[in-house]
């Protein structure tokens, strides 16, 4: 139960808060942009079985290597692209908080 709530908190709460906390002039449309991030689960779809929960996403799924992690986090560079990159970096910390759930078999 724990493993579920911080994985699904941080990926639904935690983009939320960060909106709400950083972000008052648009609260509403970075909250939605960094809820958005959940899009980066889209590579599960190439996978087989398409859900495994005892399988860690990192650097398994194409959006979830070190490779993309190292382009989310350049986007935090340029204005333009910044809100995305955090969205994407929260997501990848729901996912390893995951995995060293799985890794731990708790």
């Amino acid at each position: 139960m724990l493993r579920f709530t911080l994985h699904y908190g941080i990926h639904f709460i935690v983009p939320l808060l960060v909106a709400f906390l950083f972000f008052k002039e648009q609260r509403l449309k970075v909250g939605l942009i960094l809820l958005a991030g959940i899009l980066l689960d889209l590579d599960h779809l190439l996978a087989t079985p398409v859900f495994d929960a005892d399988r860690c996403s990192i650097n398994f799924h194409p959006l979830h290597t070190y490779w993309a992690m190292g382009i989310y986090f350049l986007m935090l560079f340029w204005k333009t692209t910044r809100i995305w990159g955090i969205a994407f970096l929260i997501h990848m910390v729901a996912d390893i908080t995951d995995c060293l759930f799985v890794r731990s078999n708790l």
